[in-house]
């Protein structure tokens, strides 16, 4: 939020005859208008009713002054406009009474992600991942630049709103696209590459801020870009495995001939037939439903612990990275550089992440990431506030745990979800996150009776998620799961491709398995 104060009259003239003894000049008049907080800054949200000349003279006392009466900024508020020129703070006057309304902004915004995730996840379940995500990319992009032209406040909030819910169509189809299309080895350098292009992103704002200082123009270049993302989005392939499941295999045929095209694999694609690609899902076809609703992640054993489990890791990674978040911003450096800084902390935090994923496991780095986030933010509550280096240390290592949770959480969720119901379960942990953003706020207010309780809680909810995670199945170099029956006989290890494109009978293993629609194409 930029310096403010109450805006001088308008009727002061700067060069007043009857008060040219005090050298008026735009100090002077500050003094003379604007009272002191109990901090000794000037005041934000009042003024004196009257000009206070007195406070000019160099013998001035307060005692017995009987002109210290104020009032509200009712001529509007000046704002420093050192680092932008315009904010939707200086735009409405989000400031004093209405500072609250920055926050209702934002908490309206995660709403929208919130109910997105919701809308969205189901939608692709039943409609397509290619269809939703084509559809995210034009809303993103018409929301967005809406955004940037609005006239009000409330105007505003609604746009922010739209957009939040076609950012998370957008998360989610990206993420269950990579999954059912790339083989098992290659989902942890691909899952691990989509989670760099939010860290390249998050530097890139840094740049794009420190030129567009203006927040109109500042939205609109951040927007623009998901025009050209609707345009590529239509040479995507829809998912083959969502299209079997669905009865649509021949388009399944289609799109799985066109990737052996793309890889120069041609005679391999014109081998492939419709036999070949139905035999392949044969027990996923039949034991496939018509229709999934969320109350399927809950229905069976071994879908309600992996919902559960999820729902709190989900909840207590966005609810940790609020509350690191209130020691991150206090470095004292230019807001631009933060922002870069916050970005280049991720890099090597997301490529051990990659590391450990590959050679240890999902569970073990979700694990081990959450509890040294959790524990790092405990462990803030012991250094004295003197003590910036170590704190900014503690808090780059914590936001750097979070990093590799999150994109670890993406990764595993997707793959530890069927294929029958993988959006509607991300959208669901999705969620979760979004209701813990808008909870940690709430947490925070408790600091004004105990300063130890907000970060306590947060690092708690973080170490106690990470103990969660013990509870769930290891995904590393498994096979995608496509029905709830198959995850609920997971302990089936080996699968059959009764048909395969040379004639004869393969036993594949789960590690050779390259998920159903990428093996028949890589084996050729």
């Amino acid at each position: 939020m930029p310096s403010h104060h109450c805006q001088l009259p308008t009727n002061i003239s700067w060069t007043d005859r009857s008060n040219s003894t005090y050298g008026l000049n735009k100090s002077s008049l500050l003094v003379s208008f604007i009272p002191l907080d109990g901090n000794r800054n000037p005041d934000n949200c009042r003024r004196f009713a009257s000009a206070q000349w007195r406070l000019l003279e160099s013998n001035f006392t307060v005692d017995n002054m009987t002109e210290w009466s104020t009032v509200p900024c009712t001529e509007g508020w000046t704002y420093d406009q050192t680092v932008f020129s315009s904010t939707i703070i200086t735009e409405w006057d989000l400031v004093c009474d209405r500072r609250q309304m920055n926050q209702v902004a934002q908490t309206i915004y995660m709403a929208g992600v919130m109910v997105g995730a919701i809308i969205f996840g189901s939608l692709s379940d039943r409609y397509g991942r290619r269809a939703v995500l084509i559809w995210c990319y034009l809303q993103m992009g018409v929301t967005g630049t809406c955004v940037a032209f609005l006239p009000s406040f409330g105007c505003y909030c609604a746009f922010r709103f739209l957009s939040g819910t076609a950012l998370s169509g957008i998360l989610l189809n990206t993420l269950s696209l990579i999954l059912e299309w790339m083989p098992t080895k290659g989902r942890t350098v691909a899952g691990t590459l989509m989670g760099y292009s939010f860290t390249f992103g998050q530097m890139a704002l840094a740049g794009v801020a420190y030129g567009i200082r203006d927040w109109r123009w500042l939205q609109f270049a951040v927007s623009a870009p998901y025009f050209i993302f609707f345009l590529l989005s239509w040479l995507l392939p829809e998912s083959a495995r969502w299209l079997i499941l669905h009865g649509k295999s021949q388009v399944a045929l289609r799109n799985l001939q066109r990737v052996a095209w793309v890889n120069r694999r041609m005679s391999a694609g014109s081998a492939l037939t419709l036999e070949v690609v139905k035999s392949h899902m044969h027990a996923e076809i039949k034991t496939m439903r018509s229709s999934h609703s969320m109350v399927d992640l809950i229905r069976t054993p071994t879908m309600r612990r992996i919902s559960i489990i999820l729902a709190l890791i989900w909840f207590s990674m966005s609810f940790a990275y609020y509350g690191l978040g209130m020691d991150l911003q206090k470095f004292g450096f230019s807001i631009f550089l933060v922002q870069a800084f916050f970005g280049v902390i991720d890099i090597p935090a997301k490529l051990v992440g990659a590391a450990t994923m590959s050679m240890i496991g999902r569970r073990c780095t979700e694990s081990v990431s959450l509890i040294l986030a959790g524990l790092m933010i405990i462990a803030n509550l012991f250094v004295p506030h003197g003590m910036k280096t170590v704190r900014t240390v503690l808090s780059a290592l914590g936001k750097g745990c979070l990093a590799s949770a999150f994109t670890c959480a993406y990764l595993y969720s997707g793959e530890l979800y069927p294929t029958e119901i993988r959006q509607t379960g991300m959208g669901f942990v999705s969620m979760n996150a979004r209701i813990g953003a808008m909870v940690a706020p709430i947490v925070l207010m408790a600091s004004e009776y105990a300063s130890f309780v907000p970060p306590l809680i947060y690092g708690l909810a973080a170490v106690l998620a990470g103990c969660g995670v013990c509870f769930l199945a290891e995904t590393r170099n498994q096979q995608l799961p496509d029905t709830i029956e198959a995850v609920e006989n997971s302990m089936k290890h080996k699968i059959f491709l009764e048909k395969p494109l040379n004639g004869e009978a393969i036993e594949l293993t789960e590690k050779e398995d390259d998920d159903m629609n990428i093996s028949l194409l890589t084996r050729i």
